[in-house]
């Protein structure tokens, strides 16, 4: 019965081998010469003048979920068109359902003002 656990062992075992030991390698066998300017916060070229840990505009974070979901939402178009003469007029119907349903969206997003940055 524990025969059968042995391929999710040997699963997380690899991981965490694979996930840990670099990190270990590079730790040991690493250069560490830490001086002020290598510990210093860089921001783009010019010295840190805010703190880390201010809060972002939550249009960014608008922005970006919206962008991750049309984003994916175009994904499903790849496999579509390569499969589109296998799947048929079914196939192509409900993918423009899909698209329907997509241009409303980004339809009520641009009518909201969500899309724009000020």
């Amino acid at each position: 019965m524990l025969a059968e656990y042995y391929p999710i062992l040997l699963f997380i075992l690899v991981g965490l081998v694979v996930g840990v030991a670099p990190m270990a390698l590079g730790k040991l066998l690493g250069p560490s010469r830490p001086d002020a300017e290598k510990l210093s916060p860089y921001e783009c070229g010019f010295e840190a003048f805010e703190d880390a840990r201010m809060k972002f505009d939550v249009r960014y974070y608008l922005v970006a979920i919206l962008f991750i979901l049309f984003d994916l939402e175009i994904a499903f178009l790849f496999p579509w068109a390569v499969a589109l003469n296998d799947i048929g007029l079914p196939g192509f119907l409900a993918m423009m359902v899909f698209l329907g349903i997509l241009v409303v969206g980004f339809a009520y997003e641009w009518n909201k003002g969500a899309l724009e940055w000020e």
